[in-house]
């Protein structure tokens, strides 16, 4: 174990500066949670079972409006799409992995976890197991009590604070520290000229458009590096 304790000090040092810009997301979920009318404790409790902010505010959000149970699903698997390209990049990681990890880990990856994994991707399997659960179980906690905070203070923040603009920083702060080639930065910005242009669709399906063309986008300018 204490072999392991420099892995998991570095991995949650480098968890904490990541999860800040999501606080005011938390608020920002708070607000929604108190607005849709479908009780405090059961939004807040989707914390846990979702595990993922868009997606949780996604669902909050529809329920609140009034939609049916199995269309916010849909439009959550919608915003979670970009989920499947996460596994697809992790896939050679995690078959170096024991069974259990490769049934508990999908669980913790959120967009945060996925820029962190990817940055230790050749590490030692038992090294990067040791780092990827430590900075998930950074994050779950602070996820829960920001949620749960959001609750009570999200309501009372002036509208002015403009907590919502939060949230594509937080994303494009991701985005950019994963940029590190040419074709990464040609899958990006095209991604996010399509998801602009089709932002209209509805489900957000939009999201899930400018991602799978950002992919094919990526991977073409990938084959011509090498």
């Amino acid at each position: 174990m204490s072999v392991r304790r420099p892995i998991i000090r570095r991995a949650v040092g480098d968890a904490i500066p990541l999860f800040i810009p999501v606080i005011p997301f938390a608020l920002v979920l708070g607000v929604a949670i108190t607005e849709s009318g479908i009780g405090n404790l059961v939004g807040w409790s989707s914390s846990s079972l979702i595990f993922g902010g868009a997606a949780q505010l996604t669902v909050i959000s529809l329920l609140g409006a009034g939609a049916a149970v199995t269309a916010a699903m849909v439009a959550a698997l919608v915003v979670n799409a970009r989920h499947l390209m996460y596994s697809a990049a992790l896939a050679p990681v995690f078959q170096a992995q024991p069974r259990w990890f490769r049934w508990l880990g999908p669980y913790f990856l959120v967009d945060q976890l996925f820029a962190l994994a990817m940055l230790r991707s050749d590490d030692d399997p038992g090294d990067f197991r040791t780092y990827y659960l430590a900075a998930g179980l950074t994050f779950w906690p602070l996820w829960q009590l920001s949620t749960a905070a959001g609750l009570f203070i999200g309501p009372v923040v002036p509208e002015s604070w403009q907590l919502g603009f939060a949230v594509p920083v937080m994303f494009l702060g991701l985005v950019v520290m994963g940029i590190n080639s040419s074709s990464k930065l040609a899958a990006a910005a095209v991604g996010a000229a399509v998801t602009y242009a089709f932002a209209g669709l509805p489900n957000r399906a939009g999201l899930l458009v400018g991602s799978l063309v950002g992919v094919v986008v990526g991977a073409l300018a990938g084959r011509r590096e090498t």
